[in-house]
């Protein structure tokens, strides 16, 4: 992707707009592809994850490489909570299991901004989790792509 090419839905959001930003997210993220879900942001995207601070569309790699080898089975649910201008509030909520076989769930909130051609330049995610049993897992689609008739997050009361 060139700095010039566009990632639609461009700014300024609407409601609209903004949920199927964050259901393109979602999706990519879901796809566990490092390389794919980079190329959502731009080339110097800055990131606070957690305590961590990511800088670049390669530590992003490299992040998202070092996450899905620890948190296997992953599936995420992202849900809009506002959106004005170029940014937009996100909620969600992942399940994964370690590799040695414990569940876990974890929660939080994501703030976006995008450039002009609907490339994130920032993103601060604070997020919590906690251990889960297996049998309390919500999240049991295949891997991949949430199906649409498949709850939000809201459905679960997260």
């Amino acid at each position: 992707m060139t700095e010039t090419q566009t990632r639609p839905p461009l700014p300024p959001f609407t409601e609209q707009t903004a949920a199927q930003k964050v259901r393109l997210a979602e999706d990519a993220w879901n796809t566990r592809d490092p390389v794919r879900v980079a190329l959502a942001y731009t080339p110097d995207s800055k990131w606070r994850n957690r305590a961590e601070f990511i800088n670049g569309r390669a530590e992003i790699e490299a992040f998202l490489r070092r996450k899905w080898a620890r948190e296997l089975d992953y599936r995420l649910i992202k849900e809009l909570w506002a959106c004005a201008g170029n940014r937009i509030a996100v909620r969600f909520a992942y399940e994964y299991h370690d590799d040695n076989g414990f569940w876990f769930r974890a929660y939080g909130n994501e703030n976006w901004e995008f450039d002009a051609n609907g490339l994130m330049q920032r993103r601060i995610a604070s997020i919590n989790e906690h251990p889960i049993a297996e049998a309390d897992r919500k999240y049991r689609w295949p891997l991949g792509r949430r199906p649409d008739d498949h709850p939000g997050l809201s459905s679960f009361g997260f």
